[in-house]
């Protein structure tokens, strides 16, 4: 189980099979504990995520009406934030501040779950994943939520991109995994 405290922002690098189980265990006690879980990922990992909360006992159905699981699609999200490749940190604001206000309206926790930056990396962005990191940590200083990001651990591995691994991870309180055939050892900074 993913062990994170109150304003923790964590990374995971993880298998294509563990993504669910990993994040539905990371949200299940904020929705179960009367916060609040933001889930903000592609269609098929919120379908994923979401059934196997269902299957762990969350009435997934009951938490998104009283608004308790918040389903953001990760694309469409960006699409507001995005601009030629890099994200605006303004709109970045102008389009998180209000998700993580009105979650922060439950009792805590609030606890978020981001793949933005994923797809970013996944487009041959890793500059922009970069930036977003560094954007949701300049907003976690206003609001009180703890997060959690997650890459796929293959796409992470390619030795050329271990600078911008290494930043990833120092990005972050906490680092969960690495990427396959590493021998470094990601400790955040």
């Amino acid at each position: 189980m993913l062990s994170v405290g109150p304003g923790d922002h964590a990374v995971a690098f993880y298998q294509e099979d563990e993504l669910a189980g990993l994040v539905g265990e990371y949200l299940q006690p904020a929705i179960c504990g009367g916060g609040a879980a933001v889930l903000v990922a592609t269609p098929e990992h919120r379908i994923q995520i979401s059934s196997w909360l269902s299957g762990a006992g969350v009435d997934v159905a009951g938490a998104w009406a009283a608004g308790s699981y918040v389903l953001l699609d990760a694309g469409e999200t960006m699409n507001r934030f995005i601009i030629n490749g890099q994200p605006d940190a303004a709109a970045f604001w102008e389009t998180i501040s209000p998700v993580v206000a009105a979650a922060g309206s439950k009792p805590s926790p609030v606890r978020v779950f981001g793949e933005m930056v994923a797809v970013l990396w996944d487009a041959g962005l890793p500059d922009a994943a970069i930036e977003l990191e560094a954007l949701w940590n300049e907003i976690s200083k206003q609001y009180a939520f703890t997060l959690l990001c997650a890459y796929p651990a293959a796409v992470m591995a390619d030795d050329r991109h271990s600078d911008s691994v290494a930043q990833i991870c120092c990005a972050h309180s906490a680092v969960v995994g690495a990427p396959p055939g590493s021998d470094k050892a990601w400790l955040p900074g």
